[in-house]
């Protein structure tokens, strides 16, 4: 590789002093540097954006983000009609996603260094495409990396919701909502919300309640080939619950009662650069010490 696109969190990196090391570092090994300095508190079209996909230039070998995990979905989102790849920096905690620690200056140059060796391999992570459909129309569309969760704001009143899938019913929940995760957004929420942890390159969809109010509130695992259907229902005991989806925490749309939130296996995937051999099952370990 010698070619690359670099995306910055300003609150990770506020004097962008990794950022610039970065490029110094690629441009010093005969490497084009191209950087987008993107504030990532700003709102373009009603989402967080972290860089115009126009500004990348098409022959980009890969791209990498300097923030942690949520900065990294944020970027692969806007970016995914180019299917370029994505490394990731991280200035986060945990960073599941991430593959580098900002922290160790030698690994950020011995990673770089693989990069430009093509000293590395590709995963494959499935999307998620969500639809809200209201009296026969669509009114809200995304993709999700991590997850589409369903929950409620104001009062401390639970939801009610119907789950069917491919068509079929399966359960009406009580509960403060549901989280749809992907295997790459096991270890977020979902994880959170006592959820299983996947392998990230599994072909999956997991199935979580919140906080229910049930003695059976186990998540539930499906093959990725199925569509998952929510319906919202109207909750008698507290009009005042604003009902929301959103995918990856970004970009909520508003839920009535009568929506149905339709979930299936996006047709587009993200390209994540993974340069260690360390197991899923050694990653995870040190990570749950």
């Amino acid at each position: 590789m010698k070619k690359f696109f670099i995306i910055t969190n300003p609150k990770k990196d506020p004097e962008f002093s990794v950022t610039r090391k970065v490029s110094e570092y690629l441009i010093e090994k005969g490497c084009r540097s191209n950087t987008s300095l993107f504030d990532d508190a700003s709102e373009k079209d009603n989402k967080l954006a972290y860089t115009d996909y126009s500004l990348v230039p098409k022959d980009t070998e890969a791209i990498i983000v300097i923030g942690g995990d949520g900065t990294l979905i944020h970027a692969a989102k806007d970016l995914i009609s180019l299917n370029i790849p994505l490394i990731g920096i991280n200035f986060g905690t945990l960073g599941y996603l991430a593959e580098i620690e900002s922290d160790s200056p030698d690994s950020v140059k011995k990673a770089l260094d693989a990069l430009i060796d093509d000293n590395y391999s590709i995963e494959n992570r499935m999307l998620l495409e969500a639809n809200v459909i209201r009296n026969g129309e669509v009114v809200y569309k995304d993709i999700a990396l991590n997850d589409v969760v369903i929950n409620r704001t104001g009062t401390l009143n639970v939801m009610d919701f119907n789950v069917c899938v491919d068509n079929e019913f399966l359960n009406c929940y009580h509960a403060d909502g549901v989280i749809i995760s992907t295997p790459t957004g096991s270890t977020g929420y979902n994880l959170s919300a006592g959820g299983p942890v996947a392998m990230p390159t599994a072909e999956i969809i997991m199935v979580t309640p919140v906080c229910a109010h049930t003695l059976n509130s186990r998540s539930i695992v499906f093959s990725a080939d199925i569509t998952i259907e929510i319906e919202v229902l109207k909750n008698e005991k507290d009009l005042r619950i604003k009902k929301i989806v959103a995918c990856d925490a970004d970009n909520e749309c508003q839920l009535m009662p009568g929506d149905k939130v339709v979930i299936t296996k996006a047709g587009e995937t993200v390209r994540v650069i993974k340069l260690h051999k360390t197991s899923f099952i050694e990653l995870m370990g040190k990570k749950m010490r």
